[in-house]
């Protein structure tokens, strides 16, 4: 099944300042999102298949289209995340179906490797509520400068048979990271976690 998109949405937030003290290169976590049609809004389906294979469409889609806002090449992506937010009409298992059995592979394809898990989170909302993208480095889930997360919001999304579905990509860790542990440049990306 094809995603039935009704909008995309890409932006790209940067950290200049933090605490008075500038952020150089500045901080910055790029978002791509798309609106789609929930194809089980308001009834119960026992196979979600259809939405996983969705979910492999838009994981290298929005993926593709967040490494090129940040105008990087895939393997210079150090951290990303995915989210969805299911209209009133849609259940969770909905949002879970997108992210987790296929969207991973053509988001890693994205970034370039990837081989720590991808932080998500889902919830039910509707149209202008806030969902929170969670962000870890795409190899090595010891890397706590890339312990983060983005906003997002879109004013007229999503609408009772829609799905909100987002990811974030990075190409750096916190603003003015201090709390110690490994570090992007010590990670390995073999096993996920260093």
């Amino acid at each position: 099944m094809t995603a039935k998109i009704r909008k995309i949405c890409t932006w790209v937030e940067e950290t200049h300042l933090e605490m008075g003290r500038n952020v150089a290169p500045p901080a910055r976590k790029a978002v791509a999102v798309a609106v789609i049609e929930n194809p089980f809004s308001g009834r119960y389906v026992e196979d979600l298949t259809p939405l996983m294979e969705i979910g492999a469409e838009l994981g290298g889609l929005l993926g593709n289209r967040a490494v090129a806002a940040l105008g990087i090449r895939p393997e210079e992506a150090q951290s990303y995340g995915k989210a969805a937010m299911v209209g009133e009409d849609g259940e969770l298992e909905h949002a879970a179906a997108l992210l987790h059995p296929r969207m991973g592979a053509p988001l890693r394809d994205a970034v370039e490797k990837g081989a720590a898990l991808v932080p998500s989170s889902k919830k039910r909302g509707g149209p202008g509520q806030d969902l929170d993208v969670p962000l870890g480095h795409k190899d090595a889930a010891y890397v706590r400068s890339h312990f983060d997360a983005v906003e997002v919001r879109i004013n007229d999304a999503p609408r009772r048979d829609e799905i909100l579905v987002a990811i974030a990509v990075t190409d750096g860790g916190r603003p003015l990271p201090r709390v110690g542990g490994l570090t992007h440049g010590e990670a390995r990306g073999e096993d996920g976690l260093r």
